[in-house]
């Protein structure tokens, strides 16, 4: 059976080539000829194939060189397709040249476009080429580019600059920034310092804190202490909390203890336990030993 490369995508191809494969892989007796002809082992004998074994071996052949002329590998034999296949695999070709060309990647020839379609690749760099600039990479090559482009990029350009001093970006040119940006871009450094502070994370500077905002970051620090501590971490500064939050967290740790003893899990320690607790506890046969 043939298979014309005008009705099959490449991938077809290679399944096709393939499949003899597999089954042959582990052959033994007569059929061992065949795999070694078909795996291109030195131990090819063609001439211990039978004649439906040469046939099947022939189309295998003449598929995997199909293949090879679709991969542009050097093993490939033109001379050995059908005038149909030839003419598919040329268009194969041009077309994946073109899509090359357009897209800036692999083995672009521009010599086998066509007029039209030089325009067009030409048109698709020169954009490339703009895009390169206004993201200021080093590929950008501005004697390229038309008055009214470079005036585009130097906008990109100031855009990208404020966009970075305003996120607090290190590539920030201060410099470059008219009085109106130089004041937001301040109000953003503020804004994001008393977000850094209120969150506990990142760059925290104090002295610039409005006395509100200083309370607020103190209350959220005592917040976030407070949790610490009734989570057991061992991150809690006790010097931290307040009166309301010691008594809170007495009672806390107290209903946790009774817990644990009664259930048998965490850590228990009965000396903290009331006479009652310490009856009920006693009455469960089901709790771990625990710290008298």
């Amino acid at each position: 059976m043939k298979f014309k490369i005008s009705k099959l995508p490449t991938l077809a191809f290679v399944c096709v080539a393939a499949l003899p494969l597999l089954g042959l892989v582990q052959t033994s007796g007569p059929d061992q000829a065949l795999a070694a002809c078909i795996n291109g082992f030195q131990s090819c004998d063609r001439t211990k194939l039978t004649a439906p074994e040469q046939t099947r071996l022939a189309v295998i052949e003449h598929d995997r060189n199909v293949t090879d002329c679709r991969r542009e590998a050097v093993s490939c034999d033109i001379s050995k397709l059908s005038p149909e296949e030839q003419n598919a695999l040329s268009l194969a070709l041009h077309q994946r040249n073109f899509k090359d060309c357009m897209d800036g990647i692999g083995n672009c020839d521009h010599g086998r476009l066509s007029p039209q379609e030089v325009k067009a690749v030409a048109a698709a760099e020169h954009q490339r080429n703009l895009t390169d600039c206004k993201s200021e990479w080093a590929s950008c090559d501005s004697s390229n580019l038309t008055p009214l482009e470079i005036r585009d990029v130097a906008v990109a350009k100031k855009q990208a600059n404020l966009f970075n001093c305003m996120n607090g970006d290190d590539t920030c040119n201060r410099s470059e920034l008219t009085q109106a940006e130089t004041i937001s871009m301040a109000a953003a450094e503020r804004q994001r310092n008393s977000a850094h502070c209120m969150d506990g994370w990142g760059e925290c500077d104090r002295t610039s804190l409005t006395k509100s905002e200083a309370s607020a970051v103190e209350y959220s620090e005592q917040q976030r202490n407070f949790y610490s501590c009734k989570s057991g971490d061992p991150a809690c500064d006790y010097s931290m909390l307040t009166k309301s939050q010691a008594g809170q967290l007495v009672v806390a740790e107290h209903q946790r203890n009774y817990k644990s003893c009664s259930t048998g899990f965490g850590y228990c320690d009965r000396s903290l336990l009331t006479a009652e607790e310490q009856k009920a506890v006693m009455a469960n046969p089901g709790t771990a030993p625990a710290k008298d």
